[in-house]
């Protein structure tokens, strides 16, 4: 029997600490930017909602480049750079004096944090032995997870005792910290070798043998949009908002408990055994949120939510991984991410509209049924991929 690679080295500890810091950052920053707008530069509700915007859609626009910006100049030195500009865009939130500046300033931050969280997925599926991919990027992924909390948990708390000065140079730390653990991850890659020019095509954008199951995160990430725009909005209206404080943190906690094993079954057994109870569970997780009355139900739908599409994120990535070509990890991390960003950013906009016709209760039950029904479309596709020659 052959020794099981390992996946913890110094390389792999240092991109999920450094992913960690960069996502605490962006969700602090996506929690705080709305707050910001209100109460320091006397926006509208409109325009606090246009600083999330801009900066998804910089993000979304960069994931179609991200892939050709990697092959050419390699993932490693890629990492710093965009690790870099990511932590000086955080330092230029202090200088900040209109409304203006900052819509360009996150447009800006969009870029990085589009290039940098496709480098650094790529350099950790690269990192992790093969054979452990999925238990591996199921490891990789707790770091995202855990920055949903830990970010709001950071800046709500400071909010209340200090100023936005304060909270920004508390960020630009946090982001400092990333960039000197990015420096101490090695990545073995192939030096460029300059092609001939060529007519720009598809293959310079996307990785086509990714987009199947990236379609599949799309609607996931559609749907998973009405939990990170609306769950407040919702509890408030339900006289629970105390108890959505402890929703993402009820979240994580499942999410953790089952990813280590999760990730083994899809290494070893084969994804459909833990991606089609997943999408299963994270529709009954909405369906619950959508009869929430009381606060245990409120957690359970959390609890729910956090097994079904805490698993579902970082198995949609091997796969989107394992379909390309090795050299194409890159496109394929960043197609994959642009479609998911893509999802995330519609169903902010779309669900906010249907919601306002129907309720979130109905909103919340519709959302579940149709998250179902995405088993279906799955194992389409999976049986699809399953007939093709290798």
């Amino acid at each position: 029997m052959t020794e099981k690679r390992p996946i913890w080295t110094k390389s792999f500890v240092n991109i999920s600490i450094s992913t960690f810091f960069v996502f605490v950052v962006f969700y602090a920053l996506l929690t705080y930017m709305p707050l910001y707008v209100l109460n320091e530069l006397n926006g509208t509700a409109t325009e606090a909602g246009l600083v999330i915007s801009v900066f998804l859609l910089s993000a979304i626009i960069m994931r179609f480049l991200s892939g050709m910006i990697l092959e050419k100049f390699g993932k490693r030195r890629m990492l710093l750079i965009s690790v870099l500009l990511f932590a000086v865009s955080t330092i230029l939130y202090l200088f900040v004096g209109s409304f203006t500046s900052l819509l360009w300033l996150r447009f800006f931050h969009g870029i990085w944090f589009s290039l940098l969280t496709t480098v650094a997925g790529a350099i950790a599926a690269d990192i992790i032995p093969p054979e452990r991919r999925g238990e591996g990027l199921g490891y990789y992924g707790i770091a995202m997870n855990l920055a949903v909390v830990v970010g709001p948990f950071i800046v709500l708390t400071l909010q209340q005792y200090v100023s936005a000065h304060i909270i920004f140079i508390v960020l630009a730390v946090i982001i400092i910290i990333g960039f000197l653990c990015a420096l101490a991850v090695q990545v073995n890659e192939e030096p460029y070798s300059k092609q001939p020019k060529h007519k720009l095509s598809i293959n310079d954008f996307l990785e086509k043998k990714t987009m199947p199951i990236a379609t599949v995160g799309f609607l996931i990430a559609f749907a998973y949009a009405s939990v990170i725009a609306f769950i407040s909005v919702y509890a408030e209206s339900l006289g629970l908002i105390k108890t959505a404080s402890f929703f993402f943190l009820v979240y994580a906690m499942a999410m953790l408990i089952v990813r280590p094993i999760t990730g083994r079954l899809f290494d070893t057994i084969g994804p459909k055994v833990v991606i089609i109870p997943s999408i299963v569970i994270f529709g009954v997780g909405l369906i619950t949120l959508s009869f929430t009355e009381v606060s245990w139900m409120l957690l359970l739908s959390g609890a729910l939510i956090g097994l079904g599409y805490g698993t579902l994120l970082p198995s949609f990535q091997s796969l989107a991984i394992q379909a390309a070509d090795k050299h194409r990890s890159g496109y394929a991390t960043g197609t994959f991410f642009a479609f998911y960003d893509s999802g995330i950013a519609i169903g902010s906009v779309l669900l906010g509209l249907i919601a306002g016709i129907a309720g979130y209760s109905n909103l919340y039950l519709m959302l579940g049924v149709f998250v179902i029904l995405v088993v279906f479309y799955y194992m389409w596709i999976a049986s699809k991929q399953e007939t093709q020659p290798n």
